[in-house]
């Protein structure tokens, strides 16, 4: 591989952006495919047309890597997708189950936390630790469609800048510890500050699946549950199910 192609990877890797390198089995020219882009800043140097590009493109989407054969022609294309990420703002006993819940479930976890008492490797060991405070942290982490963001403070000063830069980015997830009292009550100051009703309808609150979590442990598997759900499209709102209801449920 050329010494360019291996540094627009890297370039992508620290951006956080999806490509693919894309190889002409025929004649063994490679470049980088990127959505919605040419596949190089020269133009197209594989002479890619718009259906085989289509075929790349949905290899980049489902995030694998394959040989696909289109017009004659036979490509191997190597998605190279981020991984997807997980902001947990609040060094809590939530946080402590949470963040090695969602590192086995394949995401990189950061905990954000300005308060240095709570947010320690010795309750996070191996996890990623912030001690700015969350807009900060969150403007220079730049959420992106693959990042989720988690509250767990019950703290406005702690998690109202972090929803703040939530809503205002593209993440896939967002949600916020609390009852329905505390989150009527954080709708109401994030209204003040200018958000409408369908931007904060993007924040799940309380967080987590209605799964009648009760415990810390029981509380991070249902927000990791709901995230996961929001990752892959999914449903991330459900009734809850009342005992009454339970047996007709499950026919």
């Amino acid at each position: 591989m050329k010494a360019a192609l291996v540094e627009r990877l890297l370039a992508a890797k620290s951006g956080r952006r999806a490509v693919a390198l894309v190889t002409d089995l025929g004649s063994n020219a490679q470049a980088i495919f990127a959505p919605g882009t040419p596949d190089n800043p020269s133009g197209n140097p594989l002479g890619l047309s718009p259906a085989q590009r289509d075929a790349v493109q949905a290899v980049l989407d489902a995030n694998l890597s394959d040989e696909i054969e289109i017009e004659g022609r036979r490509l191997f294309v190597q998605a190279r997708v981020p991984n997807p990420r997980v902001i947990v703002v609040g060094a809590v006993h939530i946080t402590q189950a949470l963040a090695p819940m969602a590192a086995l479930a394949g995401y990189e976890v950061i905990v954000v936390d300005p308060r240095r008492a709570f947010a320690t490797p010795e309750r996070f060991p191996g996890v990623a630790l912030r001690h700015d405070w969350p807009d900060e942290a969150l403007d220079a982490l730049v959420l992106d469609a693959r990042s989720a963001v988690v509250t767990l403070t019950h703290d406005p000063k702690i998690d109202d800048p972090a929803l703040d830069r939530a809503l205002k980015s593209s993440a896939f997830y967002i949600g916020a510890l609390g009852s329905r009292k505390t989150h009527a009550a954080r709708l109401h100051r994030l209204a003040k500050a200018g958000f409408d009703e369908a931007t904060m309808a993007r924040i799940h609150g309380p967080a987590g699946l209605a799964i009648g979590a009760k415990s810390p442990a029981e509380i991070a598997v249902s927000v990791l549950a709901q995230m996961t759900a929001a990752r892959h499209g999914k449903p991330t709102r459900f009734p809850e199910i009342s005992a009454e209801a339970a047996p007709a449920a499950a026919q």
